[in-house]
């Protein structure tokens, strides 16, 4: 090899950097005082064999390990390629404290409970422009670290050879042999990660955080943040090897100023779709699609084809074919085997609809809404909700019978009357509103899904890669390819999503947008969301543009604001709305779930995908009115 090696240096063929052994090797040749230890004893057994042969080779191989230098910048800077990982600080330069780092790294100090060196996780901390290539630190896997990667994939110790095909940034790697030498660590361990890379660490998330995204830069994560998101993670969510996604906040719609200084009577609206329609267009978006909005529960569904393929890809218990979560990570359902029922589901309509061979994936991430709402909010609507709706039941009648009373008498109490009607109206719409989001379930009975995006897939984040229209139109194949239950009763579990394209900068399709909406609602719909047709957009200076916006219904409203929120005070009052945080909180929370899903999809280290999920739930903590 040393002689293959050597050859093609010469030739022009390739380059070749120094690492720590041929640099001992060298001291070696050289007369210094080495330990011969790590294969050294080897390494010169060889080289004394050779000489016999060849007396001249081993002064060629002390000569050729002198020439090389401590690193390499190509590309026109691009690329830097060296043994063992280099700063930005560090490129281009020769010195001592270079050369230093580019053969050993940089430790901490500390020994770990190999008795090896802790090594300074400096990938973490680089920022730079070239791309880093480099090894020296065994990994199971080869992935990109903040435009780093290590190719060292332990060969030698039965892993693998992994190369990097450079401008195309492919890998291609090949299993060793055999394993030619055993490692004092191993490559792998049990622990959460430890099968793909190192096992998850309470540093990577306790404290300020700084979450380096591709969509949107740096985004920080307050101390206080973080705590309450461990608190949560580490008592109530599903294992952190299934948690690949949290979906984020969505701000609503700019208050509307459609019937302002009016109230019940003429129609007055909080949210109105026209303000969505304009403030996209004024981000540069034509295109739109209106979606349904569910009245249910935000589930994030994660679907293999089986549960070998699930333990094997995410280190599932033993049964377990996937999992479904809330939107902050606990399990949507406290029965395992109603998960799987949901999750068989799931798996048959998309084998029967062909998606899994079209999609060429083993494995899908689904977001989805589940209802009814009643499902999860059983203790939130019996305990707020119903008991506003059962006290105007009991207080209502008696006081309106009272006061016909009175005015039957002669007493003027006209005014009072007119206004406690009114208010006996306004509690009877409140009570209307939340019941049309409530049935009864039992079991897999009586719950329906709305699957309304197919977010990633092997290989592939499909939350940016697909345009709205076509990812529900592989939503429709699967729902029409559900088969009903095999004795013939229950209802389907999967529902399909309402929706309505609508073009800005047309009055007509922006008119029907908005008759679309108040039919919607009318019927007892909650409302819409308005989203970009071609999901992921950027305005014109480069910024996110909002993902969605949710444009809620009138009576929907109630339940948030209060039976009688349409009066004209009230609506003059709540007009007055601060939107700005939330919307900042949308998108940073979106550029955190795109984060999470490109590692997901690209197959990086648990770690990796855990640092851009866990900085979602840590942002939800951050304060904004819960009613918007």
């Amino acid at each position: 090899m040393l002689r293959l090696v050597m050859g093609m240096v010469a030739s022009g063929a390739a380059l070749c950097v120094p690492g720590n052994h041929e640099n001992k090797l060298g001291r070696y040749l050289k007369g210094r005082k080495v330990r011969v230890t790590h294969g050294l004893a080897e390494t010169v057994e060889q080289l004394d064999r050779e000489h016999t042969a060849d007396p001249d080779f081993v002064e060629r191989v002390r000569a050729f390990i002198e020439s090389l230098v401590s690193h390499y910048v190509l590309d026109g800077g691009a690329l830097v390629v060296c043994h063992a990982g280099l700063p930005e600080k560090y490129h281009g330069r020769t010195s001592g404290r270079v050369r230093s780092h580019a053969l050993y790294g940089e430790t901490t100090g500390e020994t770990d409970e190999f008795g090896l060196p802790v090594r300074y996780p400096w990938a973490e901390d680089y920022r730079g422009r070239a791309a880093v290539v480099y090894g020296h630190t065994p990994t199971p896997r080869a992935s990109w670290l903040n435009n780093t990667i290590c190719l060292d994939t332990g060969c030698v110790f039965g892993g693998r050879m992994t190369a990097l095909r450079w401008p195309e940034r492919e890998l291609v790697d090949v299993p060793a042999e055999r394993v030619w030498y055993e490692p004092v660590k191993p490559l792998t361990t049990e622990a959460p990660g430890g099968a793909d890379g190192r096992p998850l660490d309470l540093a990577d998330v306790r404290g300020r955080r700084i979450v380096e995204t591709r969509h949107m830069g740096r985004i920080a994560v307050k101390e206080e943040n973080a705590a309450a998101a461990l608190e949560v993670m580490s008592r109530f969510a599903v294992d952190p090897r299934l948690l690949g996604y949290l979906p984020p906040t969505m701000a609503p719609t700019a208050t509307s100023k459609e019937g302002t200084g009016g109230g019940a009577a003429d129609g007055g609206f909080l949210e109105h779709p026209a303000e969505a329609f304009a403030a996209y267009r004024a981000d540069g978006v034509r295109q739109v699609i209106c979606e349904e909005k569910h009245m249910g529960s935000r589930a994030v569904a994660l679907v293999c084809r089986d549960a070998d393929l699930a333990r094997e890809r995410f280190g599932a218990p033993d049964g377990a074919s996937g999992t479904i979560h809330t939107r902050t990570g606990r399990p949507f359902f406290d029965d395992v085997q109603l998960t799987e029922t949901v999750l068989r589901v799931l798996r048959r309509a998309l084998e029967d609809s062909g998606l899994w061979q079209e999609l060429d994936t083993d494995w899908l991430l689904l977001d989805a809404e589940l209802m009814p709402w009643s499902l999860k909010a059983e203790g939130l609507l019996r305990n707020q909700y119903a008991a506003v709706g059962a006290a105007s039941r009991a207080v209502f009648p008696g006081v309106l019978a009272a006061l016909e009373g009175a005015e039957a008498r002669g007493v003027e109490v006209s005014a009072l009357l007119g206004k406690q009607r009114e208010r006996a109206s306004d509690a009877a719409a409140f009570t209307d509103a939340y019941r049309r989001y409530c049935w009864p379930v039992d079991g897999p009975d009586g719950i329906r899904m709305a699957p309304f995006q197919i977010l990633a897939v092997q290989g592939r984040n499909l939350a940016t890669a697909l345009p709205h229209d076509q990812q529900l139109a592989l939503i429709d194949r699967m729902i029409e390819a559900e088969k009903p239950a095999a004795d013939g009763h229950g209802a389907r579990l999967l529902a399909p999503t309402r929706r309505l394209i609508v073009d800005t900068e047309d009055e007509a399709s922006v008119a029907e947008g908005v008759r679309w909406w108040l039919d919607l609602t009318a019927t007892g719909g909650e409302g819409m969301v308005v989203k970009p047709l071609q999901g992921f957009v950027r305005k014109g200076d480069g910024r996110l543009v909002q993902p969605g916006v949710k444009c809620r219904g009138r009576e929907y409203l109630r339940i948030i604001y209060g039976p009688e929120y349409t009066r004209p005070e009230n609506l003059d009052r709540l007009r007055v709305r601060h939107l700005g945080h939330k919307r900042s909180l949308a998108l940073r929370e979106y550029a955190l779930g795109l984060e999470a899903l490109d590692r997901l999809a690209e197959g990086e280290p648990l770690w990796r995908v855990h640092e851009a999920v866990f900085a979602v739930l840590a942002l939800e903590s951050e304060p904004v009115d819960p009613r918007l």
